[in-house]
């Protein structure tokens, strides 16, 4: 299977992938002997995930259960290190800190159920370190940065936020060796371009541009015209340039599937293919993602799983 990989931004984050596969440490997470407390902790993961995340929560759903559930404490993981990013008063950066003692722990505090979940997971399925290292680096950039200046800065910032939890969740689901890295990078990538396509709106409101600010130079925008949401011929332009490229990140990305376990290969087809059809509603409501969410409504995502299915069997 050729190489993905051509672009600088894309040699620049490899190496990160293949530091955190590589790098020994120290913090060894311990097995959790207590099952009643294991099972509420996993129980609490589930509706953390169900709550937040329907898309994740059904594409999760397709997997046997013991990684479904391992899935799930990585994802409440992940949403609890973001949503400590966005808390909106106290001291932030020392509440991320105190958070990434108590999750890389090798023993959990027992009160903290997501974190006792997430021990459990990084044992038995042996996930580097390193990965939620970086995703807690990656969320925690928010505290500092607002705008991106070019594209590779903002697939960078994706790596952080994204690209860790497929390389994580590639651990739980099995993978073939480390040709799969670059298709996992490329997948989280492709999936937090579609989230900022979507969220353009909602971002601005909360003073974040994750947009490359020289391509909407390059399409005669300013954020000025962000704050205007109004949409017209040169925002329409500037997003279809977005949409074409998001796409083809996915389509460069999907080949890596065939390199997971097979138990495991619906799931992540059906996530790239419902969060992907986002795209699609982004166009049929116009291109207006200022006064509009992005979706697929349950019914479409329950009718696309079979040819889903069908494509990846």
């Amino acid at each position: 299977m050729a190489t993905v990989y051509s672009q600088t931004w894309e040699r620049t984050l490899l190496p990160l992938a293949y530091e955190a596969e590589h790098l020994e440490v120290a913090s060894i997470p311990l097995p959790v002997s207590d099952m009643v407390l294991l099972d509420r902790a996993y129980a609490y993961c589930n509706l953390i995930t169900s709550t937040h995340s329907r898309t994740f929560y059904m594409a999760t759903s397709l997997l046997p259960p013991d990684k479904r559930r391992a899935m799930h404490a990585v994802y409440a993981f992940c949403r609890l290190s973001d949503d400590i990013v966005d808390c909106t008063h106290g001291d932030v950066e020392g509440s991320l800190d105190a958070w990434r003692r108590k999750v890389l722990a090798p023993a959990p505090p027992p009160g903290d159920l997501v974190a006792v979940a997430w021990a459990d997971t990084r044992f038995r399925y042996q996930i580097p370190q390193r990965y939620a290292e970086q995703l807690i680096d990656g969320v925690g950039r928010d505290l500092r940065q607002r705008r991106y200046c070019t594209f590779e800065e903002m697939v960078t910032y994706a790596y952080g936020v994204a690209s860790t939890v497929g390389l994580m969740s590639m651990h739980i689901i099995g993978f073939a060796g480390e040709q799969a890295i670059p298709y996992a990078i490329k997948l989280g990538i492709a999936l937090q371009i579609t989230n900022i396509l979507r969220d353009v709106g909602e971002d601005r409101r909360s003073g974040r541009v994750y947009l490359p600010l020289d391509e909407l130079v390059a399409y005669g925008l300013t954020e000025a015209d962000l704050d205007r949401g109004k949409v017209d011929d040169r925002w329409r332009a500037f997003l279809r340039f977005q949409i074409e490229r998001n796409r083809r990140l996915y389509d460069e990305a999907n080949p890596g599937i065939a390199l997971l376990n097979r138990d495991g290969r619906f799931a992540v087809a059906a996530a790239s293919e419902l969060y992907r059809a986002i795209l699609g509603d982004i166009e049929a409501n116009d291109y207006d993602v200022f006064n509009h969410r992005s979706h697929v409504n349950a019914w479409d995502k329950v009718r696309k799983l079979p040819r889903i299915w069908w494509r990846n069997r």
